[in-house]
């Protein structure tokens, strides 16, 4: 194809012909490089999908179609500075000064925007070491949500509430990922110090057993309720700690629902659920009698 050009730009031709032919050559480079990265496009997207099918794990399904995604970002860029290089050389505009000021231009941005820089660094390890990808739920900078696109710039979270917050990778310093594996939902109850703990442990072990024989929990739960014990003497309850072991985003679920059930078995055996109330000490006198209790008339208070 460039010796058929060139053949063509050898021919004596009027200016206008020249021009058409600087304009068919232009034309011919945009077209060859649409072409190439709709193709390597389509090779990273193919090649990706081959991989994914050959992994049983959906974690690393996940990340093959980050980094698929990743890749061809990368294509993309290359390819159409390429381009525009090759068409600024048709135009008669000399690229090798415009390469060294890049150089000079390239290393004074290096030293002037250094997060931009960073940003890119931590973004591919983030990627090579399978730090996070997308629909992983994770905690970084100080926010947290569903992960929705990875990049080498910046990490798109989308938390409960549906907000969205792009967080920079350079402001990454740790990555709390909730979803890789298995989850623990922790659930803390409080109940009344009058009750019997040991009762109690027993009526969450049968509400965690209902909870794993029902259709809809069955393959959330991995196991059975693991009893921590006494967490906590509170200032109104006694605090008892539990954990379910669950597949990855399901935490969240399962705790609800056990809490539920655990509110309605609880009422159904008469175990106090405790609220924060004070209990009022009179006090005695020296030969040991108390005085008496009081309503004030009119005020509704106590003396």
């Amino acid at each position: 194809m460039d010796a058929f050009v060139n053949r063509l730009a050898s021919i004596e031709l009027a200016p206008w012909g020249a021009t058409a032919v600087v304009a068919l050559r232009i034309t011919l480079i945009a077209v060859v490089a649409w072409i190439a990265a709709t193709v390597l496009n389509r090779m990273i997207r193919m090649f990706r999908e081959h991989i994914s099918q050959r992994m049983g794990d959906a974690e690393q399904q996940k990340r093959a179609a980050t980094i698929g995604r990743v890749f061809r970002y990368i294509v993309s860029v290359v390819v159409s500075l390429m381009a525009g290089i090759l068409i600024l050389s048709e135009l008669g505009v000399s690229i090798a000064p415009i390469l060294g000021a890049a150089g000079v231009v390239g290393l004074a941005i290096g030293f002037g925007a250094q997060s931009l820089v960073k940003d890119y660094f931590t973004g591919f390890f983030i990627l090579l070491e399978n730090q996070l990808t997308t629909g992983d739920v994770v905690e970084i900078a100080g926010k947290s949500g569903l992960v929705e696109d990875v990049t080498l710039r910046f990490v798109r979270l989308r938390d409960y509430s549906g907000n969205v917050h792009y967080v920079p990778n350079n402001l990454i310093t740790t990555v709390t990922n909730m979803s890789r594996g298995f989850a623990q939902a922790v659930v803390d109850v409080g109940i009344a110090y009058r009750e019997d703990t040991d009762h109690v442990f027993e009526v969450m072990r049968e509400v965690s057993r209902e909870m794993r024989s029902d259709l809809a929990f069955e393959s959330k739960i991995l196991d059975d309720l693991e009893i921590a014990g006494v967490e906590s003497w509170a200032d109104s309850a006694v605090v008892l700690r539990c954990r379910f072991k669950v597949v990855p985003l399901e935490q969240w679920g399962v705790r609800r629902e056990f809490l539920r059930r655990l509110k309605k078995a609880f009422d159904a055996r008469g175990i106090e659920i405790p609220f924060p109330h004070v209990t009022i000490y009179a006090g005695t006198g020296k030969d040991g009698t108390a005085p008496p209790f009081r309503w004030l008339s009119g005020t509704g208070g106590a003396s």
